[in-house]
């Protein structure tokens, strides 16, 4: 199971799962975040490498599986997924990289829409790892909430006095210090 081409193949989805999941390392949240106003239900900030390392390990394992059952009648799949990898790893640049909280949500929904496809692309194949991509996608569904919260509360670019815009039940965190 794990000789020759297929532990290349698993190989090759592993690092470029990897390589997606670097952008999350690159534009790391830091002080900005930071400061900006959390919708309720943000996540802790120590949720996010486990959850997304599983995701990734569950993307990466279900992409190996569609090319072992399809081998070259799956490129279209697989060429779909690695577009959608490139979508997953540009938001995080968007959002943290740039602090573009409007771009990184329109951003989001083309992402969000890219799972879907990719969970559909992967099904004829394999049932089994279009089903592994399901946790995925409703992570990316609370993902995109909370980037919708997020620009709500802090503007496009994340610089909203904190003091400004409605308080909502969505928001129960307290404005930065000063």
């Amino acid at each position: 199971m794990f000789e020759g081409p297929s532990l290349v193949a698993l190989l090759v989805s592993l690092g470029a799962a990897l390589a997606a999941a670097s952008t999350g390392a690159a534009f790391r949240p830091g002080r900005w975040y930071a400061a900006l106003r959390k919708p309720l239900l943000t996540p802790p900030n120590w949720a996010f490498p486990l959850v997304w390392g599983l995701l990734y390990t569950l993307m990466a394992i279900a992409a190996w599986r569609v090319w072992q059952a399809g081998g070259p009648a799956a490129a279209l799949a697989l060429g779909v997924y690695a577009g959608h990898l490139l979508l997953n790893a540009a938001w995080s640049w968007l959002f943290f990289g740039r602090k573009r909280i409007d771009l990184a949500m329109a951003e989001v929904v083309a992402f969000w829409l890219s799972i879907l496809a990719v969970i559909w692309l992967f099904a004829p194949f394999d049932r089994v790892a279009a089903w592994m991509l399901v946790p995925y996608h409703a992570w990316v569904t609370v993902a995109a909430i909370l980037n919708w919260r997020f620009l709500a509360l802090n503007g496009p670019r994340g610089l909203r006095a904190a003091g400004d815009g409605p308080r909502t039940a969505w928001s129960g965190a307290s404005p930065p210090a000063s």
